[in-house]
């Protein structure tokens, strides 16, 4: 008789909640980003106006939706994952030498993945801001403000394909994405990629 499969919760409600408004605004604001950016996908849609409005309002709900998730989720839940993602151990170090050392809930890997995409969600928001502030005002129109937007749009990209190749093709990677949609994953899984995260979770008496 097969044994029975044991799921273990890896994402609360409240991180998918930030992590797919993020997708879904971040593949909006790509879009419509390009359609602006390059010259051939703007005149074929031939609606640039609306198409920077798209860009702008998707920026601003962006970031209100992300704030209301924050005022009114498990913010004691979100302190716990931002200190995982803060820490950075010997055996992060190693595992990003291509040395095997067992991981914690987030390996170095994401927790790197992590760090970059709240950096550039900063940068973006600034040098989007100013963009727009400087059709306005043409005090704060810079020329190092676009370049560092597109600059930011290109690098983005190469980790938007990484982030989709591990998290829908790779196949040893790939059952992450069920934690990030059902929020659990399987216990054997969770053990083989992230063996500390489970002995440590195990480890805590049951309340």
């Amino acid at each position: 008789m097969a044994s029975e499969t044991v799921y273990v919760r890896r994402f609360s409600r409240t991180e998918r909640a930030l992590h797919w408004i993020h997708a879904s605004a971040f593949l909006v604001l790509l879009g419509s980003g390009l359609v602006l950016y390059v010259p051939r996908l703007s005149t074929l849609v031939s609606r640039r106006p609306l198409v920077k409005d798209v860009h702008v309002y998707t920026a601003v709900a962006w970031i209100a939706a992300l704030a209301l998730v924050v005022a009114i989720g498990d913010r004691r839940g979100l302190r716990r994952t931002l200190r995982e993602l803060d820490l950075f151990d010997d055996d992060d170090r190693l595992w990003l030498c291509r040395v095997p050392r067992p991981q914690g809930r987030f390996n170095a890997g994401q927790k790197l993945n992590a760090a970059l995409t709240a950096a550039f969600a900063v940068l973006f928001s600034v040098s989007g801001f100013l963009l727009w502030y400087g059709e306005r005002d043409t005090r704060f129109r810079f020329a190092s403000t676009i370049l560092l937007h597109d600059g930011l749009m290109y690098v983005a990209l190469v980790l938007l394909f990484g982030h989709l190749y591990l998290a829908v093709i790779h196949p040893t990677t790939r059952h992450a994405l069920r934690g990030m949609t059902l929020g659990s994953v399987r216990r054997d899984w969770a053990y083989e990629h992230h063996r500390k995260w489970i002995e440590a979770a195990e480890a805590e008496p049951h309340r």
